[in-house]
């Protein structure tokens, strides 16, 4: 379903509360995740902060939000996958790295206030995983057009154009760092769903996470 469309979350709550009849939900894993563009904050248009927000912060609650009646007749567990870019600031990763901020501090609250209900909250933080949230290099080159297009002349003669196009290098440069084994990513999750007592924060792929942040010392 497209999490950022209300009419499709209700319609996969009323197709699961169906299924389950009067029994509860035990669990809701919240995974969505989109990217953006890797540049410098200035640089990121509007559009780009909002569509990081709408699918990683505002999907998220609104997911959880309509489920949550379901989790509380089993006393389930919420997983919400974050970042370690939420907590530990990036350059380049200004509206990605505050939607995940978001996501964490959201986890946090809801782990207070639904443990009266006997709901536990998981964030799941990964590092670096290669995944598709990066896209395609077609995606690329029209992320790089909108904001060359839309820049104000000024900044676009401030940062250069050839600066502007090489930040797509650092995209190359996350991919080939990240880790192309899911399992402790998936382990955690797995943990998270069925331990006794789960843990508050889990934080995969630490390893990975560090290298992409050393390459942010690295010339583009």
């Amino acid at each position: 379903m497209d999490i950022t469309k209300p009419v499709q979350i209700k319609d996969a709550y009323s197709k699961v509360a169906a299924m389950l009849q009067d029994r509860g939900l035990w669990a809701v894993i919240n995974n969505a995740g989109v990217l953006g563009f890797p540049t410098d904050g200035e640089l990121l248009l509007m559009t780009d902060y909002k569509q990081c927000m709408a699918v990683n912060f505002f999907g998220t609650v609104e997911v959880t939000k309509t489920f949550l009646p379901l989790l509380r007749k089993s006393k389930g567990r919420l997983v919400n996958v974050s970042s370690m870019g939420g907590g530990a600031p990036m350059e380049r990763l200004a509206s990605y790295g505050s939607s995940k901020a978001a996501v964490t501090m959201f986890s946090s609250v809801m782990r207070l206030e639904l443990s009266k209900w006997g709901i536990k909250v998981a964030s799941i933080q990964p590092g670096g995983f290669l995944t598709n949230i990066a896209g395609t290099s077609d995606k690329w080159e029209k992320l790089e057009k909108d904001i060359l297009d839309h820049l104000p002349a000024e900044v676009q003669e401030d940062y250069g154009q050839d600066y502007i196009l090489a930040q797509r290098n650092f995209l190359l440069l996350i991919n080939s760092l990240a880790s192309k084994d899911f399992s402790p990513v998936l382990r955690d999750i797995q943990h998270a769903i069925l331990a006794k007592s789960p843990f508050a924060y889990y934080t995969p792929g630490k390893g990975a996470y560090l290298w992409i942040c050393l390459a942010h010392y690295l010339p583009i």
